[in-house]
């Protein structure tokens, strides 16, 4: 009986030194693990880039596919497991600019559609206040569509392939948020 209480004692504690040694990398001083998972798929960090405005850095976005890609139209395409991972690292961040950054995303998105529906949705998914250090993932899964988190709370889905073209297309499409991180999202920089 000792025996099979150390024994599971020593797994418990490999088990618990496995989970806290996932890969980290460091993106324009943000931190994102390099492989983590999407409805148990596992994904890779594709690339990370931040987004300036104004001279100021204004949040980190991440991108995690299931192969990597430089590929931009492949990527919005695809429908398979992959997702944007936001960290918010300045305070000039608030939810109304970023619903209006994402608004004319929406309208400039070279794929997908987005319904005035969906966008609707996207919106009050996104209705509470930003801060600093906010994280937001948008992570799709096929047949479901794209789940929306703020800080490790599902917010809402919204369903369909073309709905998570057009969300993608705001960072990867041809007219995206801004070039350089779609580059660096693109692992390109």
């Amino acid at each position: 009986m000792k025996k099979i209480i150390l024994l599971m004692t020593v797994l418990s504690v490999v088990s618990i030194g496995w989970s806290q040694t996932k890969k980290t990398k460091e993106f324009h001083g943000v931190t994102f693990y390099t492989e983590t998972t999407i409805n148990e798929e596992e994904v890779v960090i594709n690339g990370a880039g931040v987004r300036e405005k104004y001279f100021m850095d204004m949040y980190v976005a991440a991108l995690y596919l299931k192969k990597k890609s430089t590929d931009a139209s492949k990527i919005i395409s695809a429908d398979e497991e992959m997702g944007i991972h936001i960290k918010i690292v300045s305070s000039m961040v608030t939810r109304d600019k970023f619903k209006t950054a994402v608004t004319e995303g929406f309208k400039n998105a070279s794929s997908g559609k987005a319904t005035s529906e969906e966008q609707k949705k996207f919106m009050t998914c996104l209705s509470e206040e930003f801060k600093d250090g906010d994280k937001i993932y948008f992570d799709y899964v096929p047949s479901k569509g794209v789940k929306i988190y703020k800080n490790g709370d599902l917010k809402g889905t919204i369903p369909g392939l073309d709905f998570k073209k057009a969300l993608f297309a705001i960072w990867l499409g041809t007219s995206p948020a801004q070039e350089s991180l779609k580059n660096e999202m693109l692992g390109k920089e």
